[in-house]
């Protein structure tokens, strides 16, 4: 075989194995702590709707003045999107702190662990 027919039959191979990969982007969702119970359910329902189209969702709540002094604020916001989301995603890595922001990703659960869930509840 000569080395351009190699090269070819490489190329193809690699242009396969993009087309089976499984594409995801990630969204981003920014809520604040005062934040109001009509825009919470708003951000949860975008975020349910990334989760469903097959999206990472990025759920990061901003700080500022003396809302850094209390991240304890943020961290019980994203506890109550989890909860409000447990159903479609779940918590996807570990939570992240910065003094101005608390963030974390939300993964959508696969159909084979959600039928797994309700079969042991």
């Amino acid at each position: 075989m000569d080395y351009g027919k190699f090269l070819y039959d490489l190329h193809k191979k690699e242009h396969e194995a993009k087309k089976r990969q499984k594409q995801f982007q990630i969204k981003e969702i920014k809520f604040r702590p005062k934040i109001s119970i009509h825009d919470y359910s708003f951000k949860v329902r975008h975020v349910k709707r990334f989760l469903k189209e097959g999206n990472k969702v990025k759920i990061t709540i901003m700080l500022r003045g003396r809302e850094k002094a209390k991240p304890e604020l943020a961290h019980g916001i994203l506890e109550r999107v989890f909860e409000d989301i447990k159903e479609l995603g779940e918590q996807d890595s570990k939570v992240r702190s910065q003094p101005w922001a608390v963030s974390t990703l939300a993964a959508p659960i696969k159909t084979g662990e959600k039928d797994a869930k309700t079969k042991n509840t």
